[in-house]
């Protein structure tokens, strides 16, 4: 009830009204069903333009630091994370995202949609970087489709390290469903988990046209953190 509050009666309308979101391929987006939608990720406001502009209720698996954060800023974040639908993700490794993995594939198997994004974090700079092959694994462990979104803009608005987002105006490019199904059961393949990430990136490169790079975005802030040390 209070996600469908704030969409379609309080923030959904106030900021559609300041931001003038556009949108090309939404039609491309599956009216039922189990289905991704794998997205770049330029800043924090991806997780609210793109439910605010898709139809159906979307879920996000969204970094675990969000629900953990203290004081009152930590528990506002965290009560509006578990009203709008987002999901905790851990990116330590090992038994913590594989049960972060589950979570996402509870999800598709309720024939609901699920929003990811297979850079694994922000960009530092405006560029699509390496996708990592979580995305894959739910595409064929939970037997969906996949849908790439291009968000456009949205890290001009609102660049890492900024509070509150400036105006101005986003845009989403939705493409076409990809089909995987012809590596269903393959899903334990590395080869074939990096194949399908990789075909996803190339669509998310083509509609967004940002400047490709094949790297984590990961180690690229992680040496620009050492660096400035």
């Amino acid at each position: 009830m209070f996600y469908w509050i704030m969409k379609h009666l309080i923030a959904g309308p106030l900021l559609k009204g300041i931001f003038r979101p556009w949108v090309v391929g939404l039609e491309n987006v599956p009216k039922t069903g189990g289905v991704i939608l794998a997205s770049n990720h330029l800043s924090f406001i991806d997780s609210v333009f793109l439910p605010l502009i898709v139809d159906r209720r979307v879920a996000f698996l969204a970094k675990s630091e969000y629900f953990t954060r203290t004081g009152f800023k930590g528990w506002m974040t965290r009560n509006f994370m578990l009203a709008t639908g987002q999901l905790p993700i851990d990116r330590s490794g090992g038994k913590a995202s594989e049960d972060s993995l589950n979570s996402g594939l509870a999800v598709l198997a309720q024939d609901k949609m699920l929003g990811i994004y297979p850079e694994g974090t922000r960009s530092p700079d405006g560029k699509l970087y390496r996708g990592r092959t979580g995305v894959a694994r739910m595409i064929l462990e939970g037997q969906v489709p996949v849908v790439p979104v291009a968000m456009i803009d949205t890290e001009k608005i609102m660049p890492i390290g900024r509070r509150l987002p400036k105006v101005g105006r986003i845009g989403l490019i939705i493409g076409k469903p990809l089909d995987f199904s012809r590596f269903e059961g393959m899903e334990g393949d590395r080869f074939i988990l990096r194949s399908v990430t990789d075909e996803i990136m190339y669509e998310l490169h083509a509609l967004s046209e940002q400047e490709y790079v094949d790297v984590y975005a990961t180690s690229v802030k992680e040496k620009r953190g050492a660096l400035s040390r």
